[in-house]
C-alpha cells in the first residue's frame, strides 16, 4: 500500500532525490490528487525534480496539468522540455501542437526529435507543414524522425 501523505510530504524534502522519487512514485500509482501538487513541482530549483513532476503529471492522466505543462516547453533545461513533450503526448490533448511546433526550432537535437515525436503523437495533420522543414536538419537522426512523423501523420489524415 502506497503512503500518498508521506509522498506528498517529501515533494518538500530538501533533497533532490526525494523530491524527485516521491514525483515518480505518485505518477506511477496514478495519484490524481497530486495532481494540484506536482503542478507546482514543475517549479522547483532543480531540473530532475522538475522533470519527474511532468512525467508524473503525463502518467496521471489528468488534463487539468495541459497548460502548465505546455509553459515547461521553454524550461531552460532540455531534459525538463523533454519530459512535459512525453507528458503532452500522453495526454493527446491538442491544445499542445502550436508550443510543440515552436520546439522544432530548439537548440537542442533531443528536443527537436521529441517535439517531432509527440506532434506525430497527437496526430495533428497541420503539423506537417512545419516537420517538413526538418527534413534538412544537419543532424540525421532529427531528418529521419520527421520522415517517420511526416508518413504517420498522412496515415491518419
Amino acid at each position: 500500500m502506497i503512503d500518498t501523505d508521506r509522498l506528498l510530504q517529501d515533494l518538500f524534502d530538501h533533497r533532490v532525490t526525494v523530491r524527485a522519487a516521491a514525483a515518480h512514485a505518485l505518477g506511477a500509482a496514478g495519484v490524481t490528487g497530486a495532481v494540484p501538487i506536482l503542478t507546482s513541482t514543475l517549479n522547483d530549483d532543480h531540473k530532475k525534480v522538475r522533470a519527474a513532476a511532468a512525467l508524473a503529471l503525463g502518467r496521471i492522466g489528468d488534463k487539468k496539468a495541459v497548460a502548465s505543462l505546455i509553459a515547461r516547453l521553454k524550461d531552460p533545461e532540455p531534459e525538463v522540455r523533454m519530459a512535459a513533450m512525453v507528458a503532452l503526448g500522453r495526454l493527446k490533448d491538442r491544445s499542445a501542437v502550436a508550443p510543440l511546433i515552436a520546439c522544432l526550432h530548439d537548440r537542442d537535437v533531443r528536443v527537436r526529435i521529441g517535439s517531432v515525436e509527440t506532434l506525430a503523437v497527437l496526430g495533428d495533420p497541420n503539423a506537417i507543414r512545419s516537420i517538413r522543414d526538418l527534413r534538412n536538419d544537419r543532424f540525421s537522426d532529427v531528418r529521419e524522425a520527421a520522415e517517420r512523423a511526416i508518413v504517420r501523420l498522412f496515415k491518419k489524415r
